[in-house]
């Protein structure tokens, strides 16, 4: 029976790219697979039949390397978190968000700085400048790839193509940031719709409405994935948000007491390297900010 990979589902079809001819074949899933419990998604490989009207049938879901929840997407291996650097502003907390759920999820991640074409002239502009650039040096010495880019100017786009060749990446970032003119400008011959940003609101419209998975010319795909509006950590432990800011993980064992959530215990590895300007001080604050909400969450359930 022939394979192929799921690269769009939508109202119950689930188009299989070919592995042989690279053509999409329109199919259904079987209905023993729901009775396992089974659900194709995005990204799945899958072995499946021929139908006498063309279409197909899903018959088995290989197994997967990854699967996320939020977008539903398996086998993704690289995120790619956008975010402009105006309207909307470049918020580092909203930054560190995205990269604790990615690392939790157990992908790799590369920050694309978006619409540096639009940043104005005069001293605001020579601010916002400084904090790009103020950002672009803290993650990447956390090992993060950083892009600084212009879909419409084409600034940094070759750089990027190559870092997500042969990867099944995640395009991911809040509304308006121009997730959709990036991928226009990525993949020639693409028309996503895209919507400026709303003067009154500050932010964008939703232009996505399912996950697809775009084919790259260097090889791998881009799954352009609805806009986030809130990520929450309601299914993370102290312990893993601890674990998800890079810079934490080999300093947590040396604190003196286990569980230590770095916060108020004596002989904490983390406060200790925080205190001694080792750790960036927006990081430590944003991690005590989601500890905080992960409390409050756990209090409200």
């Amino acid at each position: 029976m022939p394979e192929g990979l799921i690269t769009k589902a939508l109202s119950g079809y689930y188009y299989v790219q070919n592995d042989e001819g690279g053509h999409t074949i329109q199919c259904r899933g079987r209905g023993i697979m729901k009775q396992r419990g089974q659900s194709p998604l995005v990204g799945d490989r899958v072995i499946y039949t021929l139908t006498d009207n063309g279409e197909g049938a899903v018959e088995r879901i290989l197994p997967r390397k990854s699967a996320l929840i939020r977008p539903a997407i398996a086998n993704a291996d690289l995120a790619v978190l956008v975010f402009s650097v105006v309207r909307p502003e470049l918020s580092l907390i909203l930054l560190d968000k995205f990269l604790v759920h990615t690392e939790h999820a157990g992908l790799d991640a590369v920050i694309v700085l978006t619409k540096l074409d639009r940043i104005p002239d005069g001293e605001v502009g020579d601010q916002i400048r400084r904090n790009v650039e103020a950002a672009q040096a803290l993650y990447r010495s956390l090992g993060y790839k950083v892009f600084l880019t212009s879909a419409h100017q084409g600034t940094g786009l070759e750089p990027l193509k190559l870092a997500l060749a042969q990867h099944i990446n995640v395009c991911a970032g809040q509304s308006g940031v121009g997730k959709s003119s990036l991928l226009n400008a990525l993949v020639p011959g693409l028309t996503l719709e895209t919507n400026e940003i709303s003067m009154k609101l500050g932010r964008g419209k939703h232009t996505t409405r399912h996950v697809e998975l775009i084919s790259l010319q260097g090889g791998g795909y881009l799954a352009d994935t609805p806009g986030f509006s809130q990520l929450d950590f309601a299914e993370l432990g102290i312990d893993e948000i601890d674990s998800c800011f890079r810079e934490f993980r080999p300093l947590s064992h040396q604190c003196k007491f286990r569980g230590c959530s770095h916060t108020h215990e004596p002989s904490c590895a983390v406060l200790d390297a925080k205190e001694q300007g080792l750790i960036a001080s927006s990081r430590y604050e944003h991690y005590v900010s989601f500890l905080t909400e992960w409390k409050e969450t756990r209090r409200r359930y």
